[in-house]
């Protein structure tokens, strides 16, 4: 039997289907299938996930942010995610809901490939260098402003040396799988997701000379704030972090080990990025070539 977790997200309209669909098939196919806590009252059947160690792959039914959080729920188990697309984009997941019994039947013959993803590990340290937060990001880590209508000035250093005092709304450190959520909107460069890259991308820079920046995996990354809000926030992923005080840093450096995402023989990262993002432009978007 394969241990399978799966971890969802109940706000999305087709996810009773699909659940129906997991039990009814899982099990001819050799699945164990383990639900988190939530998940498991609503699919009435499988073993509650306590312990994502012992699983042998995590099933993510949802869009992005849920394939992140899977991520973050099995860190730091070298455990292979298959995410299931039941939202709008998808792009880090490998198939949407309708496809859902072709990929199972893929996956239980092992008709795939775990890509390694590089991660990174973010922690912020006090004012006396004593760590009080620490995650796993497998997308990016931004320290930026709240709701204040000013830029701030952060301090942005590889291995101590300085690379640049940054005026901006924020900075966004992603890996080469992020480099295609915020920090492309911020107009950051598109890194080949199995590379393994930190880039530096300032958000609304308040000059031209500021550009983004792609380091080696092996740097240690620290920003500090100069001067701004007495508070500011930092963002894991999108959907964890905290405050951030003026005297406190933000390391940023390599996760040991990464992230397997499953992908299926046939796609490759370039078609995803046409189909999904408009890549090439509106003619290729449009199907008109």
């Amino acid at each position: 039997m394969i241990r399978l977790g799966v971890v969802g997200h109940l706000g999305y309209s087709g996810l009773p289907a699909v659940l129906r669909t997991l039990g009814e098939l899982g099990p001819a196919l050799g699945l164990e299938l383990w639900y988190e806590g939530a998940l498991h009252d609503v699919a009435g059947g499988g073993c509650r996930l306590e312990d994502p160690s012992e699983l042998d792959a995590l099933l993510t039914l949802g869009g992005d942010g849920t394939l992140l959080r899977g991520a973050r729920v099995i860190s730091p188990h070298a455990v292979p995610i298959l995410g299931v697309n039941l939202g709008r984009l998808g792009f880090l997941t490998c198939c949407n809901a309708d496809q859902l019994s072709n990929a199972l039947m893929r996956f239980a013959r092992r008709d795939y490939l775990a890509e390694s993803r590089m991660a990174l590990q973010a922690r912020v340290l006090n004012s006396r260098g004593v760590e009080r937060k620490q995650w796993i990001a497998l997308n990016d880590v931004v320290l930026h402003k709240g709701g204040f209508a000013r830029v701030v000035r952060l301090h942005v250093a590889a291995n101590g040396e300085t690379i640049a005092t940054y005026a901006a709304d924020g900075v966004v450190l992603c890996t080469p799988t992020g480099s295609t959520a915020y920090s492309l909107s911020a107009g950051g460069p598109v890194v080949f997701p199995t590379l393994e890259t930190i880039v530096v991308t300032p958000v609304s820079a308040h000059t031209l000379a500021i550009r983004p920046v792609i380091l080696p995996s092996s740097v240690e990354v620290t920003l500090q704030a100069e001067d701004g809000p007495e508070e500011l926030l930092v963002t894991v992923d999108g959907q964890v972090g905290t405050t951030f005080a003026a005297g406190e840093t933000l390391s940023v450096r390599r996760a040991e080990g990464g992230v397997l995402i499953i992908r299926f023989p046939g796609t490759n990262f370039f078609t995803t990025l046409r189909q999904k993002l408009g890549w090439g432009g509106l003619v290729d978007r449009d199907g008109l070539t």
